[in-house]
């Protein structure tokens, strides 16, 4: 854990730290931009489960406002154009259009709400919305987090993810979010840069 807190204190006096600074600025505007952005920011969350964040960029982009007006029909044929999972990642896209709208964002429980009634989101995906549209305090815990923890013998790699081992782990992360004195949000850029050298989204 040592050797790990060392990589982030250096990194925070890096030109990186500016970029990480800036990009957690404008995931925070997202929610100044209407419920449309928002509504973006979750199709690309789903779209990133089980992919990787490049390909949830380029297809979110590929789709434009489709996402919005398009029927289910519309929705596939587009997605299936740049990605592989067209057919459940477009119901899920489609059905989302109506059920966020149940979502109250300002809830405590906001996380758990999205699990339960967005289809395609689960810990990671909604932690990873909530941190694109300005939560800090969720731990997007994917498998680049988890190599980078397992390498510092911070963890063992679970085989599989439960919500049990999610929390668990998140703890682990809450900690070592208190060290370094990073939200939860900030950090995962930082591990995020450590890992794979990019700061995405």
């Amino acid at each position: 854990m040592k050797s790990l807190i060392s990589c982030i204190e250096q990194l925070k006096k890096e030109p990186i730290a500016q970029l990480i600074k800036k990009r957690m600025k404008e995931f925070e505007s997202i929610r100044t931009k209407g419920k449309k952005e928002i509504f973006r920011e979750l199709c690309f969350c789903i779209l990133t489960a089980g992919t990787s964040a490049e390909l949830g960029i380029k297809t979110i982009n590929h789709l434009g406002d489709i996402i919005f007006i398009g029927t289910l029909q519309d929705i596939e044929q587009k997605l299936k154009e740049v990605y592989r999972f067209h057919k459940i990642r477009a119901r899920y896209i489609f059905d989302a259009r109506t059920s966020f709208g149940n979502i109250d964002l300002n809830a405590k429980d906001i996380r758990e709400q999205l699990v339960k009634n967005i289809k395609g989101i689960g810990l990671k995906e909604a932690s990873h919305f909530l941190r694109n549209i300005g939560f800090r305090n969720y731990a997007i815990i994917d498998f680049h987090i988890l190599d980078v923890l397992s390498k510092n013998n911070l963890i063992q790699k679970p085989k599989n993810l439960s919500k049990k081992t999610y929390l668990e782990i998140e703890e682990k992360l809450k900690n070592l979010a208190k060290e370094v004195n990073l939200s939860l949000g900030e950090m995962d850029l930082y591990l995020w840069y450590l890992e794979t050298g990019k700061i995405l989204k």
